[in-house]
């Protein structure tokens, strides 16, 4: 491990400045994923600015209805919290989905969002790979894909962001609080990370120096939600395919409003907009179900070992369909 400095930011306006006035500075909150990357030489950071001590860690509800969640609030704490269990229920599955107990307690939510590919090539740092290294190729095409993308994914990279809470996220409409040395903007999460393109090594939007301060979820609606994850096994699983659904109906079992987003398919939360446009006005049938999971899926591509997702993906998606609809789960 490369030696670096350490340095403890007194709040939000000194921990960008320090980052921002340091090429080679990072931001720690929870720690349980860059530590990893220190360890394996993936990451190999000048200065680390602590985050963790900051007044970040507060759920609230706003005025105009909406829930403010700090960045360093714990996963644990916030699946636990009651605003998100009563009216944000995707969002409390989504994350008691993710990791172990231990984990949960230790990560927090801009880390989760934050986090990297758990590709065995990009953490193996004798292999060339784009995303870690740009400009030395793809190790994943050709070699073992099982855990890859079908969508989105480009000649520079197929790897998959391994967040289930940003899926969650996403299907909500969240938007990310960011704050940097030119002020605050917001962002909406469908927008926060990217595809990759010629440059997979750019996770998010992000510019260096900018810190993510919250994250703000809508007002509660009347609606219906889901998330399912499908894994190897039960718990500390990384998703091949994980879906996440919010839905509200009318009165004739037709549907007024729908969001979708799927996990585990692609480089950044995939957020199912062409399923939307199908269903939206519908009627709730398997029919329409069918149709609009395979509409979505119509321009995936699997690499070879990942075949068996886009199967998996389509019925993972009728089956929260099918679920939210019968009204099983409030929001």
């Amino acid at each position: 491990m490369k030696p670096f400095e350490y340095r403890r930011a007194e709040d939000p306006a000194d921990a960008v400045a320090a980052v921002a006035g340091e090429p080679g500075a990072m931001f720690l909150a929870g720690g349980t994923n860059l530590v990893d990357h220190l360890k394996l030489g993936i990451a190999n950071p000048d200065l680390l600015v602590d985050i963790s001590r900051l007044p970040l860690d507060v759920v609230e509800e706003l005025p105009d209805g909406r829930v403010r969640i700090g960045a360093t609030v714990r996963n644990s704490d916030l699946a636990a919290h009651p605003l998100i269990r009563e009216r944000y229920r995707v969002l409390s599955q989504a994350l008691l989905a993710g990791a172990s107990g231990q984990l949960r307690n230790m990560a927090t939510t801009g880390g989760n969002l934050l986090q990297r590919t758990r590709c065995l090539y990009f953490q193996d740092v004798s292999t060339p790979c784009n995303k870690r290294e740009p400009g030395t190729g793809c190790s994943a095409i050709g070699g073992y894909t099982r855990n890859h993308a079908i969508l989105g994914a480009s000649e520079a990279c197929v790897a998959v962001h391994p967040s289930d809470m940003a899926v969650a996220m996403a299907a909500l409409d969240a938007e990310v609080v960011v704050r940097g040395p030119s002020g605050e903007r917001n962002i909406p999460l469908a927008q926060f990370h990217r595809l990759p393109g010629d440059e997979p090594e750019r996770d998010t939007v992000l510019e260096h120096g900018e810190l993510v301060t919250a994250v703000l979820l809508p007002p509660a609606t009347q609606s219906h939600s889901a998330y399912r994850k499908v894994r190897d096994r039960a718990s500390y699983a990384f998703a091949l395919v994980s879906v996440a659904a919010v839905i509200s109906m009318n009165g004739d079992g037709t549907i007024r409003e729908v969001r979708m987003a799927l996990g585990g398919v692609a480089h950044k939360p995939w957020r199912a907009e062409r399923a939307e446009e199908i269903l939206r006005g519908a009627q709730a049938s398997e029919e329409n179900f069918r149709r609009a999971a395979e509409a979505e899926l119509e321009s995936a591509s699997a690499l070879g070992d990942n075949a068996f997702k886009i199967p998996m993906a389509r019925n993972t998606m009728v089956a929260v369909l099918r679920e939210v609809t019968g009204g099983t789960s409030n929001v």
